[in-house]
């Protein structure tokens, strides 16, 4: 793969968000891209996104980095509030 692009998303609930993202990771989703995850840290997701040409890049980025909003927002809306948000 000539292109990567990686991104670190640094939050409480990163295994949280890892965990929402493996079963994805499983499909062989797109033959000109590829992604994984891991944990770096205890609050460290790392997304890795390889691809043959930069639309691929493009497209593939658009999916993964979708994915990890939606995960993220429904962590949000998940978690019970706190005394901050109140």
């Amino acid at each position: 793969m000539e292109h990567e692009a990686v991104f670190w998303f640094r939050c409480p609930h990163a295994e949280t968000l890892y965990r929402s993202l493996s079963p994805e990771m499983a499909e062989e989703l797109h033959p000109r891209s590829r992604a994984e995850c891991f944990m770096e840290s205890r609050d460290v997701l790392v997304l890795k996104v390889q691809a043959r040409d930069c639309a691929a890049l493009r497209a593939s980025l658009n999916m993964w980095l979708r994915l990890v909003n939606v995960a993220d927002e429904m962590q949000a809306l998940a978690s019970p509030p706190s005394k901050e948000r109140s």
